[in-house]
């Protein structure tokens, strides 16, 4: 009887050492568990993506020759000063610029007002949310090639629509123009989809108070709703933003970048650069120039973002 009592460990008492071994080797083998879950896809990662940055990064060290046998001549960081002395590069900067600058407003400012558009109970809203989200998932080639026929010079629909004849896709701004038209045109859908989703989380509550005191529709968007999606804002400018400066498919498909590399962006020019005159050395060190301004633009926009949270 009296061993029978010392067996029962009163409630409260610290485990013994055999339990706390016995838990510290499940925990052991369930987090064994967990790494041979993740192992395959880290694998993947490491290889087609951390392993192609790192060699990157070499080969922009480098006047790499890609000739069997060739040896690759060291050049620290001279393809870095030369991108920074290239006027084309800084063409390419300003071109990607102004291409962000004309589709990143407009996609927000049309995709929330689809979204607030289809957020109401209207016939047919889920054939309309389909229909804008469409151009989002159709191919990049495919809709750069039509958008190049539609904006030809002499066989173009846009210059008889509009009874002109300008060569659209020959100049520098027009050629801007005409891309940025696809870029909108394409992403509309997405900005409309995340802003729809943000739509449906603003709570009912708050709309009927602002109601109840007397606010309109006008003034219940600007002052309840408009707030409620700050978050949304931020995650589709920084998104958009990104996408902006790294615009290529229809650069490349639509003017290659011509003429005289006057509608140059700077991935269109990294790839020129890289796979056209083989100079992988200077094309890898545009690419990591390109990665750092993205980067940094992203920062300073979360910052802004976060700055104006904490002024709310």
């Amino acid at each position: 009887m009296t061993a029978t009592m010392h067996d029962v460990r009163p409630v409260g008492t610290r485990p013994t050492g055999r339990a706390r071994a016995a838990r510290r080797r499940s925990a052991k083998q369930k987090t064994l568990t967990a790494y041979a879950f993740l192992l395959p896809g880290l694998a993947l990662f490491v290889a087609l993506m951390v392993w192609p940055m790192v060699q990157a990064l070499r080969m922009s060290l480098y006047h790499w020759n890609i000739l069997p046998g060739a040896v690759s001549e060291f050049i620290a960081g001279d393809n870095y000063s030369r991108a920074l002395h290239d006027p084309v590069f800084w063409r390419g900067f300003v071109n990607s610029a102004a291409y962000a600058l004309m589709t990143v407003p407009t996609q927000m400012a049309l995709g929330l007002l689809v979204a607030v558009a289809l957020n109401r109970k209207v016939a047919g809203r889920t054939g309309w949310r389909t229909l804008y989200y469409l151009p989002v998932v159709t191919s990049w080639v495919v809709v750069s090639l039509v958008f190049k026929y539609l904006f030809n010079t002499d066989a173009g629909a846009v210059n008889w629509l509009l009874g002109v004849h300008i060569d659209w896709l020959g100049n520098r701004w027009p050629a801007l123009v005409a891309l940025s038209a696809l870029g909108v045109w394409k992403g509309v859908g997405w900005s409309m989809l995340v802003f729809l989703a943000a739509l449906q989380q603003v709570p009912r509550s708050l709309l009927e108070a602002a109601e109840v005191d007397g606010a309109g529709p006008a003034r219940r968007f600007w002052h309840v709703t408009l707030p409620q999606l700050r978050a949304a804002m931020a995650f589709v400018t920084v998104m958009l933003v990104i996408g902006g400066f790294n615009v290529f498919i229809s650069v490349f498909l639509m003017t290659g970048g011509g003429p005289a590399h006057q509608t140059e962006t700077l991935l269109s020019y990294l790839y020129n650069q890289a796979f056209t005159f083989l100079d992988f050395g200077y094309g890898s060190a545009i690419a990591y120039l390109v990665t750092m301004l993205i980067f940094g633009l992203s920062l300073v926009q979360m910052k802004l973002f976060r700055y104006g949270e904490e002024d709310q």
